[in-house]
């Protein structure tokens, strides 16, 4: 079920309906094929923070990524590299798209002239704010170590945001999966070893040029960082990187499996796919429900789809004089982070989590801090 997208770029991971490149899915004797993308790489080293070299650490997170991948059955990993070598963005793409695969999956490490940290994974699109276009940016101008990027590239310019403006072109059908990935590669890494959180965000990059299934990139952290550089070159940081990302990775595998039977419904509902979501590491809050608020108006309005963006089975209630409007409703506050981005990516930026207990709403922060003690 993989789309002709003639010139175009490709967009990325899903969480309503999953059409995804599904081809595993629908051909059980066809493995399920991860393309693994160590970013960089031979003269390419890419930044150098604190004399650390990106290519070294993207490379060795992503071989431990798939050692995991590879135990699991009919689950068939592919490495754009495994050794310290020079590979084209393009061809990047091509071996993707000439295996067939059903996922893209590229690790890189961050950079910055300020003491900036955290971790950030990207769907491709275009760049919401100057930050995520310098990133962008940054990761493309490889193109310029290739010899004739000109004619390869067609024109593109690294630096000029209207050469993104194709890249977003027929690539709706991915972004949500994309999406549902990169939550839950973000979830795992900000949950598991407590990294800063900066979210899950879209850019243009051209690494995903022309890759046929959904796609991502994972930037790690911040090589320029002195305490994150050094967790990153440490064995420790990238065992633990890869774990997570790999923990991600078997999760979003796990839901597609789920969810296969429901695909031809047309009236699958976003919540029973949701539920259908296996998160690598449950954190179930007994007692606690979770939502996530999308606006709070004194104007009644009927809570069905095309009043919000498309979303279904929203919750409507009035409190102090207000009516709330809620998404979602479970225990896990990993499920609830994964669908507050979703939330976010169609349209609700200041969408957040709220809690209940007995029905009546909870302090958040008092709710995680009695957890953790």
């Amino acid at each position: 079920m993989k789309t002709k997208l003639f010139s175009s770029f490709v967009l990325i991971i899903a969480i309503s309906c999953f059409p995804f490149a599904a081809s595993a899915a629908e051909n059980p004797t066809k493995p399920f094929v991860v393309v693994l993308d160590a970013g960089h790489g031979g003269h390419d080293h890419g930044n150098k923070g604190n004399g650390y070299k990106e290519s070294e650490i993207s490379l060795n997170i992503v071989l431990k990524v798939g050692a995991e991948l590879e135990k699991l059955p009919n689950v068939k990993v592919i490495y754009t590299r495994k050794t310290d070598v020079f590979i084209e963005l393009r061809e990047r793409a091509a071996i993707a798209n000439k295996a067939d695969a059903d996922l893209f999956v590229s690790v890189h490490c961050n950079a910055h002239n300020s003491d900036a940290y955290g971790a950030e994974t990207f769907v491709l699109g275009l760049h919401k704010s100057q930050a995520n276009f310098e990133v962008a940016k940054k990761e493309n101008e490889v193109i310029y170590l290739e010899e004739n990027y000109q004619e390869k590239y067609g024109g593109f310019d690294p630096n000029a945001p209207e050469s993104l403006i194709g890249m977003v072109l027929m690539q709706e059908e991915y972004l949500d999966q994309s999406i549902l990935l990169a939550s839950l590669v973000q979830n795992n890494v900000i949950n598991n070893l407590k990294r800063k959180d900066r979210s899950v965000k879209q850019a243009g990059f051209w690494v995903l040029h022309n890759t046929y299934m959904p796609s991502v990139l994972i930037e790690t952290g911040f090589l320029t960082n002195k305490s994150e550089g050094a967790y990153l070159n440490s064995a420790k940081g990238q065992s633990e990187m890869a774990r997570e990302i790999s923990n991600a990775i078997k999760s979003y595998i796990n839901s597609l499996s789920v969810s296969t039977e429901k695909i031809k419904d047309p009236e699958v509902k976003e919540l029973e796919v949701e539920k259908a979501i296996e998160v690598t590491k449950e954190d179930i809050y007994e007692g606690i429900i979770f939502k996530v608020q999308l606006a709070a108006t004194s104007k009644k309005i009927d809570p069905k789809p095309n009043n919000f963006k498309g979303l279904k089975d929203i919750a409507r209630e009035k409190e102090s004089g207000l009516f709330k409007y809620y998404y979602g409703e479970t225990s896990d506050y990993n499920k609830i982070q994964v669908m507050k981005t979703y939330v976010q990516q169609k349209g609700y930026p200041s969408a957040y989590i709220v809690a209940f207990k007995k029905g009546k709403k909870v302090n958040l922060p008092e709710v995680l801090k009695s957890k953790a003690n």
